[in-house]
Parts: structure tokens; sequence; C-alpha cells
């Protein structure tokens, strides 16, 4: 059975879009783009964000209290493309084991998880703060690769983020698909085995490419 590892933020999910809806509710219309950019698509440490917010926005409410707002705000936001879950039991139903690998914390990720459905459809999971190291390590992909109960073999690794995603999975010796979301591939020493618009076509690409590189 081969291994489809996947990212969950801006793969499976638009973390991003959700995000920018829940800001837009809070903030005032000049500032969410500058929210946006500051938070990195969840990239930024919540503690440093929160600090940001309440420098810029004038805010008096703690930083802990913004911490969980930009934790768990979003999650009320969040819209599956009916094409994801689709896409997921087309690669189950060939046979492929789709296991997500995502940084963040259990709380926030199962959350999403479970709250759009996509728990049904992957064999299981791996969050960073359960195993105590996050992508780009290859320590996350092998304990993926153990949940999964499949050995050391091939597999593919689909993302968004080309060091974490795509630097990680291949360091772990697994082939990867990039999600471009309307960038080009920056300047980097590893190269995505194949690029792809949507979660969809990478599917696509990866049961038509077959199981995947030998480690």
């Amino acid at each position: 059975m081969p291994l489809l590892l996947v990212d969950l933020d801006n793969t499976l999910i638009d973390r991003t879009a959700a995000f920018r809806r829940w800001a837009g509710r809070h903030l005032p219309a000049e500032d969410v783009d500058w929210l946006l950019t500051v938070e990195a698509d969840g990239y930024l440490p919540r503690a440093q964000v929160a600090e940001a917010m309440r420098a810029r926005l004038g805010l008096t409410r703690s930083t802990a209290d913004l911490v969980e707002d930009l934790l768990l705000g979003h999650l009320a936001e969040i819209e599956v493309d009916p094409a994801v879950p689709a896409a997921l039991r087309r690669a189950a139903a060939a046979g492929w084991v789709p296991v997500v690998v995502t940084n963040g914390t259990v709380r926030q990720q199962e959350l999403k998880l479970r709250g759009t459905g996509l728990d049904k459809l992957v064999a299981g999971w791996v969050i960073s703060e359960a195993v105590g190291v996050g992508k780009p390590d290859p320590r996350i992909f092998a304990a993926a690769r153990e949940a999964a109960g499949i050995p050391s073999a091939g597999g593919w690794m689909v993302g968004d983020h080309p060091a974490s995603d795509i630097g990680g999975g291949s360091a772990a010796g697994l082939s990867t698909v990039w999600l471009h979301r309307g960038r080009p591939w920056p300047e980097s020493t590893y190269h995505p085995t194949g690029i792809a618009g949507d979660f969809a076509q990478a599917v696509d690409f990866v049961m038509a490419a077959g199981p995947g590189a030998e480690v």
C-alpha cells in the first residue's frame, strides 16, 4: 500500500482564506492585510503576533487571550473545497494510505480535522506538538510512516510550504508535490517532484506517477 502524506493548512483546507475572513470580522479593513503579512500563514509564533497586534492596534487584552483567538478564532470560518474529500476518497479507493502531517498544537489541528470531517477520510495524522518535532525535521515524517504501519519504502508528501513540506519530505526520502498557490518556486537547493495548482491535481499527479522514490 503506497503512502500519501499530506499537509493540512493551505493544502487540505484553505487556512489563509479562513483566517482572512475571521480577521475581517474583528479588525479594521486596513489592518487585515497587515495581520496576514505579520502572522505569515501561521509560522510566526502566536505570542509574537499577539504582541504585534497589541502594539499596532492599542489592544488592552492579554497576550494569552489574543493567542487563544489567533489559534482558534478562524476555525469556524474554514470551508472545505468539495474536490478535496473527493480526491482523498479516490486515492483511498486506489489503495493509497493518506496520513496528515502537520505542525501546530494538537487541540487546534484536531479541531480542524474533526470539524471539517477530514478525520474520517484519512488513515491517521501526526501533529508536531504530539511527537515533539515538526516539519521539516525528517523524524515527523518517520512518525507518520510508523503511524500508517508502512515500512520505509517509497511514498509521497503533498504540501504548500517549500521548506517544511518539500524540503522536509525530500530529506525523508519521499517524492513530493508542491501546491504553488499562485507563487513561483523559490530559489532552493531542493525541488519538488511535481507542482500542482490544488490538492485534487496533486493527487492525480501522484496516482499517475506511482508509489514514489525508494528510500
